[in-house]
């Protein structure tokens, strides 16, 4: 089997070997015609001949005309009428982004229509043929109809013009800025077509944590290079905007978002930029953050800000992204609070085109979370998702661990806000509350490593993350089979254990770094490994002891009325239900409860045996990964099943680190000992708090 760096992620087209498949192709599809002229049916056709060529060995030739066994691809307006008229009740189906791959008859030829009322539709069905090809199905009969059920689907990069990347883990920036414009790599094609094959419509090309550089003319010159590039493919470029760039790129004294001049300065931005990209997507901002500037410090609010910069760009169809994810050492009481309760009183007060962009949980992408209580907090307001594809708290890129699992736990939650059936996911696509706005965002894990993102198994992330943005009632499962097909192997030899592996690697994750509802104990700063001791950092929400609060009572934070009466944001019967520590999910029970360590649980087991259990559970999951792997060696290329073999040894190694620190630092609280089945730490708790990583990827410049 030939080596793999992986760089070809889930688009890879080799030879199909298979020779009833390769034969079913053959004789089905003979070669192609186009209706339009468009650069998007242009790539189109392109990325149809190569997938032809590479999955069955025979160049597709383009025809003259409508031949048998030929692939008909066009718009809804450049098809022949007769066409059109065999696929209008079809053709009314879909959205602007839709698309319908049948088989017709025509005139006694056989033909297979790629069709869309856009180019953009054309572009997202051919890659639906081929993914049909590359998952060995049979095609002579398609009748597929599919739109996406969220408008703005985007990656975030956390990218510095610097080109390190915050929470980056797979290398340095794509975006080599000192050679843009003139310089345009195949890289940033390949990116455009990995993000158009699953659907992906945007892509913010900066940091949250944002430069005031990047939106000078010299930087706009070079975005737009990259968005020539991206348009073909459907892919819209936006840009981070620093609240405070009126006085960092221009000479105003003042960045209040209710000055005359600075609201002026704003919309010759947006001027600027339409100018030179007309159809630059928008401005995301993270305000009054971690440090970053915003409109509280002119004694404005979120509404002020957003709204100013909405009607900067609301001319130019453009939107603005405000993140909700904040938090302040002036609200000490629970982190977990703050941005409910600083943007559910502004509801219904941010113009149209603005979407406040709400991270999966109230805390900040941990292994597990409950949602957000703002989902379903705001009817009025459109409410976009955002997730992490890169693993900050997750084990960077050296853990396999598949996130469309726990993306999907997160959009399958019951708000209640309308009863019962009122799912996050019916707050993202708008249904619930009839949004005519809708978005999903991830954070990027790609950098210049070989493979895109650092760890083979992060390519799926980025996969997933595609196909539940395009329809978040997706099963991650499916999705999971979908990427191993397409990117290792069809032997059901290989995909059905593997793709139990995946599904299952989430909670393992979960079990040996925060079980039982624990959350940020995670060594400060980097955010690499356990560190639930550190209580020195200057804000309260910086240390992990906010998060867990161990005592020799007991251990957790309680968020009920009793504390901080966090629960209260939720609707009931989430509220009653989670009020009690006997009706709690265990799976949140620390997060919601400060809970004794001899309290009986479920299984009739304290609270000290089941942690405990859950932590040694957590590095028993890993060890089956490990196994797994070493299993299907026969089905994969030697480069990868080593780099992953090697990789799962690292996840192997610091799931018993977290165990092990991780226990002996609550057992001074428990004061209990050990349970038998947890083996002998190989070293003692002053040993793992005195390691340090000062050189742990993904710490920025620009962090604060």
């Amino acid at each position: 089997m030939s080596a793999q760096d992986g760089y070809d992620l889930w688009l890879q087209y080799d030879k199909i070997d298979d020779d009833k498949v390769v034969e079913n192709y053959l004789d089905h599809i003979s070669g192609f015609h186009k209706f339009g002229s468009d650069e998007t049916l242009d790539v189109a056709t392109t990325e149809l001949k190569t997938a032809f060529e590479g999955l069955v060995g025979q160049t597709l030739k383009e025809l003259n005309s409508v031949e048998e066994n030929s692939v008909v691809l066009g718009s809804e307006e450049n098809l022949p009428s007769e066409i059109r008229a065999m696929l209008k009740s079809d053709l009314s189906e879909i959205n602007s982004e839709g698309y319908v791959l049948k088989s017709l008859s025509l005139n006694n030829n056989r033909i297979t229509v790629v069709t869309g009322k856009t180019d953009v539709g054309v572009l997202y069905g051919t890659f639906r043929l081929i993914k049909e090809m590359q998952l060995h199905n049979n095609i002579t009969q398609c009748d597929i109809i599919d739109s996406p059920k969220i408008q703005k689907r985007l990656l975030n990069h956390w990218d510095n013009l610097d080109r390190t990347v915050e929470r980056g883990y797979a290398g340095f920036s794509i975006w080599d800025w000192h050679h843009l414009p003139e310089l345009i790599k195949p890289e940033y094609i390949d990116y455009a077509r990995a993000n158009a094959s699953i659907g992906i419509n945007g892509t913010v090309l900066t940091n949250v944590n944002a430069s005031s550089l990047v939106l000078t003319s010299h930087y706009i010159e070079k975005v737009k290079a990259l968005a020539e590039v991206f348009r073909p493919y459907g892919l819209q470029v936006y840009l981070t905007a620093r609240f405070s760039s009126p006085m960092e790129s221009g000479d105003l004294k003042t960045a209040d978002p209710l000055d005359p001049e600075v609201r002026q300065w704003w919309k010759d931005k947006a001027d600027e930029i339409y100018a030179e990209i007309p159809d630059f997507g928008g401005f995301l901002v993270k305000a009054n953050s971690e440090g970053q500037p915003g409109p509280n410090n002119y004694d404005r609010s979120h509404v002020d800000g957003a709204n100013m910069l909405a009607e900067a760009v609301a001319p130019h169809s453009g939107i603005v992204m405000w993140r909700a994810f904040v938090y302040s050492e002036d609200d000490p009481e629970d982190r977990a609070k703050q941005a409910y309760s600083e943007f559910v009183p502004f509801d219904g007060q941010f113009h149209d085109n603005v979407l406040v962009q709400v991270k999966n949980g109230p805390i900040d992408f941990q292994p597990r979370e409950p949602f957000h209580p703002m989902f379903g907090a705001m009817p009025d307001t459109p409410l976009m998702m955002e997730f992490q594809i890169t693993q900050e708290y997750l084990g960077f890129s050296s853990h396999l661990v598949y996130l469309p699992e726990m993306f999907e736990e997160t959009l399958d939650e019951d708000t209640y806000v309308q009863g019962e059936g009122s799912t996050v996911a019916k707050v993202v696509d708008g249904t619930l509350s009839n949004k005519k706005l809708t978005g999903i965002a991830g954070v990027a894990n790609i950098g210049t490593a070989k493979n895109w993102t650092g760890h083979p198994f992060g390519q799926a992330n980025w996969y997933g993350f595609g196909r539940l943005a395009w329809d978040p009632y997706l099963d991650s499962e499916a999705i999971a089979k979908e990427w191993l097909k397409m990117t290792f192997s069809n032997e059901q030899e290989f995909v059905d254990p593997v793709k139990d592996l995946m599904i299952k690697s989430r909670e393992a994750v979960v079990n040996y770094m925060t079980p039982l509802g624990l959350h940020h104990i995670m060594d400060t700063g980097h955010h690499y490994g356990p560190g639930p001791w550190v209580d020195d950092l200057g804000r309260p929400e910086w240390n992990p002891v906010y998060y867990h609060r161990a005592t020799s009572e007991g251990v957790g934070f309680d968020r009920t009325e009793s504390g901080s009466d966090a629960l209260s944001q939720y609707a009931e019967p989430i509220r009653e239900k989670y009020n009690s520590i006997e009706t709690t999910p265990e799976k949140y029970l620390l997060w919601f409860h400060h809970v004794p360590w001899d309290y009986k649980m479920e299984n009739g087991q304290t609270l000290w045996y089941n942690l405990a259990a859950k932590y040694q559970e957590g590095v028993e999951d890993v060890e089956e990964m490990v196994n797994t792997w070493n299993d299907i060696e026969e089905y994969v290329d030697d480069q990868r099943f080593e780099e992953i073999q090697m990789l799962l040894q690292i996840q192997l190694k610091e799931a018993k680190w977290w165990r092990n620190a991780v226990l002996l630092y609550f057992q001074q609280f428990s004061g209990k000992e050990l349970p038998e089945f947890i083996p002998e730490p190989e070293y003692d708790l002053e040993y793992y708090q005195s390691l340090e990583f000062p050189y742990a990827p993904g710490i920025s410049p620009s962090w604060h």
